[in-house]
């Protein structure tokens, strides 16, 4: 009733007169409300001070900075270097605005004439009618799309620049033109415009004091809130699957989930998730749950809680994460069923962990991973997409000096680097909704998770960046995990290998290369949507599709044309693959076996907030 309220109030609002529509309606109450966000505004100030007063915010963000302007100079240089070259981009300009013009002269005397430049259909920011019919945010909204795409096109235009240039340019311009969108600015934007004059400005109060308090919580930096956390309870509404801790140690607890069938696979599951973020991706709702799932499919299911790292575990690398992560879960495995071998699955970089770890036990002779799933893993980083524009020596170094002072990385470094991926959709919608509008965000489980976000390990973080980003070591056995060289052409075991089509994290021609990397039997599955979307869709939902084919060989786009395509999820597919190595089956099991569990799922780790 409320939300149908405030439609029809906006509906009223767009129907009014032009002077109506942009202008106060008490004069005396939005000059108290501009006073009272300003009061907000210099709180917003002060918690950003007084945080790197304390010490407890660091500006490692002016070594980004830094590489975008030497990034832009080189771009820069070739059209500035020859005379031609910068007067035919400059009259491309031109032409454009003229272009602007002269439709606009056209559209004082005809009907029905559409913009000269106009946004697709799906792009939300220019939704408002008054981006189409009002002339002043018409010409806004036009100037910025053809200014926007002239950049867009002076970057690709740009000859004699490196792939890596020319993929940072491209990465760096895309953020600038988000940021500079004329919807994020009030003065600019027709809806918060009118937003503005009809509450008096007080959407500007209740902004204000959101962006103080979301920089109080980020310690110095916005920590973006994009959704309502208050109607979510870890253990209780969310990661709420049935189980028990059954071993912990300083970095991870293991946790072993419920049986929900009678019978049960003999051999037991193994999840390894990331440690950047916390594994209840694979547990946010019962419907959503590929944990719950996998359980009621008649696995018994063990899951890697990594630890939210603080000072105590800055110098714990990548062979503390396998000695006291993935293999002291396997003991604990081992002691709570008897069994000697598991299925694996890791996801994004616990895959990546994963796979390091396979070789290094190859080499040892540990055979206890019998399959292994990887979920939009790479193990290969030629094609990692656009997070290697945050990864050259200079901005690793920087991060390593950052990361020396306190042990970690702080968890909204990260989490800012992720959101920057998909800007559009993730960080400058909300800025307007929260800062702007403000409006808190909506309750969205999926939202919480990603806002709940852990701190990385400095020691930890600074060889995945080096030896997998920068080096590309993993795959060319040049990694050194546990004292050793490892191979990944020592792992012989059966792989299901899972990308998703639209990723922005793992790039499924990233995935898709890492497969040849395996000695053993690849089963690559593409999966519709992206990172999250594709991996996280329950049979249920009817939503995506999967692609299935031939050997992983040659190029993605070539295994694509000649692959099947399948409605709906992966999963069922998964566990028929699953079956087809070792369907034997068992009397279901009691969490922690004979032992007594240390405490119930979802444990203590998960709830340590950064």
């Amino acid at each position: 009733m409320a939300e149908q309220k405030e439609r029809d109030r906006q509906e009223d609002d767009r129907s009014s007169p032009l002077i109506d529509q942009y202008t106060a309606r008490n004069p005396e109450q939005f000059a108290r409300n501009l006073a009272r966000a300003m009061e907000e505004l210099g709180k917003v100030a002060a918690a950003w001070t007084q945080a790197r007063e304390k010490g407890e915010a660091s500006d490692v963000s002016a070594a980004p900075i830094a590489d975008m302007i030497k990034t832009f100079s080189r771009v820069s240089e070739y059209w500035l270097g020859d005379p031609t070259r910068a007067l035919e981009a400059q009259t491309r300009l031109f032409a454009e605005f003229m272009g602007i013009w002269a439709n606009a002269i056209r559209r004082m005397s005809e009907a029905g004439i559409p913009d000269h430049a106009e946004a697709p259909a799906s792009d939300k920011r220019f939704q408002d009618p008054e981006w189409g019919r009002n002339a002043f945010f018409s010409f806004l909204k036009q100037a910025y799309l053809v200014t926007s795409r002239w950049a867009l096109d002076l970057v690709e235009g740009a000859d004699g620049l490196d792939l890596a240039t020319r993929h940072k340019a491209r990465f760096y311009m895309e953020q600038v033109s988000q940021a500079l969108s004329p919807s994020n600015f009030l003065l600019t934007n027709p809806e918060l415009f009118r937003e503005t004059m009809a509450s008096n400005g007080e959407n500007l109060v209740r902004g204000m004091r959101m962006l103080a308090e979301d920089i109080s919580a980020g310690r110095g930096d916005i920590k973006l809130r994009q959704s309502d956390a208050s109607q979510f309870k870890v253990g209780e509404n969310i990661a709420a699957t049935p189980g028990k801790v059954i071993a912990r140690n300083r970095l991870v607890e293991v946790l072993q989930y419920a049986p929900a069938t009678e019978n049960v696979l003999k051999r037991p599951l193994l999840i390894v998730p990331p440690w950047i973020n916390k594994f209840y991706i694979l547990d946010l709702n019962p419907k959503r749950s590929f944990i719950r799932w996998a359980v009621e499919q008649g696995h018994t299911v063990f899951v890697i809680s990594w630890v939210n790292p603080d000072e105590r575990h800055g110098t714990l690398d990548w062979s503390d994460y396998f000695e006291e992560g993935i293999r002291f879960a396997l003991n604990a495995v081992e002691k709570a069923t008897g069994e000697k071998q598991v299925n694996a699955v890791g996801y994004c970089v616990g895959g990546t962990l994963l796979a390091a770890s396979l070789a290094l036990m190859a080499a040892e002779g540990d055979e206890r991973i019998a399959t292994a799933t990887f979920l939009t893993t790479q193990v290969d980083f030629t094609y990692a997409g656009d997070l290697k524009v945050f990864v050259d020596e200079e901005q690793i170094a920087a991060l390593d000096k950052v990361m020396q002072g306190k042990g970690y990385l702080d968890a909204n470094r990260m989490a800012t680097a992720f959101n920057m991926l998909r800007a559009g959709d993730l960080i400058w919608p909300y800025v307007v909704n929260n800062y702007l509008r403000g409006k808190a965000p909506l309750p969205f489980d999926l939202l919480y998770w990603n806002s709940d976000s852990t701190r990385l390990a400095a020691a930890n973080h600074s060889y995945y960046l080096r030896n997998c980003y920068l080096e590309n070591n993993l795959s060319h056995g040049r990694a050194v995990l546990g004292g050793k060289k490892i191979d990944l052409g020592a792992i012989t075991i059966p792989i299901f290998n899972l990308a998703a089509r639209e990723d922005h994290i793992a790039p499924a021609k990233s995935v898709f290369l890492g497969s040849s990397f395996f000695s053993g039997p690849v089963e690559f599955v593409l999966a519709g949507s992206g990172h999250i979307a594709g991996v996280v869709n329950p049979p249920v939902s009817n939503k995506y599709q999967f692609w299935t084919g031939a050997k992983p060989a040659g190029e993605l786009e070539s295994w694509i044309t000649n692959a099947q395509e399948t409605g709906g999820s992966w999963w069922p597919y998964w566990q028929t693959w699953i079956e087809k190595q070792d369907g034997e089956r068992v009397a279901a099991r009691k969490p922690g076996g004979k032992k007594k569990p240390l405490g119930d799922a979802p444990g203590d780790y998960v709830r340590i907030r950064s």
